[in-house]
């Protein structure tokens, strides 16, 4: 179409375009994407559809439209995802809060605590949305990867937990030192074998670490379960995300590292998705 396009316009050459492509949902991305391209909220699109596009954002929407057709997810186009209520800057460098981890924050805020424990942060959206709901509580982020741990630092500033939030550097729990009355983790679950069935957006531009071990998708657990009992204060409690068939394995694990009253919390579509357990009672440092 030649010469200006009106907001409507554009929007529905956007979702024609995404459709095409197999994007999924196309006609909402084609919402977002224009927003963002305009600077305003999502919610006020409706009131600029009769508008022609400024030339700087039909320009820009073009370009997150290309991009989007390629796959690139939503979410690093405008470089956040809301989680829990709260919006989190994301990036390629980190995988991005889904909304069935929000079942271990419910579930870890099911009592109160005063020192957290977030193995493998990514984001930082767990570590920060518990500190942010627990205003007395302080807590410990660690991640391999440097770069997500700049990412989850800034997500700490930008929900002003900072003071309350250290975030290092680390693998798994080798630069972790004292005792926690609450551990959670989002470790890489998934299987080497099952990488070729999650999304393009997924597989393509989520950093491979955070989503498999490079084998069965259970040694993460393995680890963390060897070593709970230095780290995790006597009546702590403890919140692993898994996948939806590794239920019973990690619950196994848990069990043999001593804990107690385990047990497994699906999601809101009914799948495993969250083990917990609690400390033995007795003093374990």
């Amino acid at each position: 179409m030649n010469g200006p396009q009106t907001a409507a316009q554009a929007m529905a050459a956007a979702a024609a375009r995404l459709r095409a492509a197999g994007v999924p949902d196309p006609a909402r991305d084609a919402r977002i994407l224009l927003a963002h391209a305009a600077s305003i909220e999502a919610s006020r699109v409706t009131l600029i559809a009769p508008e022609d596009l400024a030339p700087e954002i039909a320009e820009r929407y073009e370009r997150l439209i290309a991009l989007r057709v390629i796959r690139v997810p939503v979410s690093h186009l405008i470089g956040e995802r809301e989680f829990y209520g709260r919006r989190f800057k994301v990036s390629g460098d980190v995988l991005d809060p889904r909304p069935e981890t929000e079942c271990l924050i419910e579930a870890a805020l099911a009592e109160p605590f005063s020192r957290v424990l977030d193995l493998g942060l990514g984001s930082g959206c767990i570590l920060v949305t518990l500190l942010a709901e627990m205003p007395e509580a302080t807590g410990l982020g660690v991640d391999l990867s440097e770069a997500a741990c700049l990412q989850a630092s800034a997500n700490a500033v930008l929900h002003r937990v900072e003071p309350r939030a250290e975030i290092q550097q680390s693998d798994w729990f080798s630069k972790v030192v004292g005792q926690f009355d609450l551990i959670v983790s989002n470790p890489p679950y998934i299987a080497l074998d099952e990488m070729q069935d999650l999304s393009d957006e997924v597989r393509g531009h989520e950093p491979e670490m955070a989503l498999t071990d490079g084998g069965d998708g259970l040694s993460a657990y393995r680890v963390i379960a060897a070593e709970l009992g230095q780290y995790l204060a006597p009546t702590g409690r403890v919140f692993l995300e898994i996948g939806p068939t590794q239920g019973a394995t990690v619950s196994d694990l848990l069990l043999s590292a001593g804990l107690t009253q385990v047990s497994v919390i699906p999601d809101l579509d009914g799948r495993d998705r969250v083990v917990c357990g609690r400390g033995c009672g007795e003093n374990t440092s």
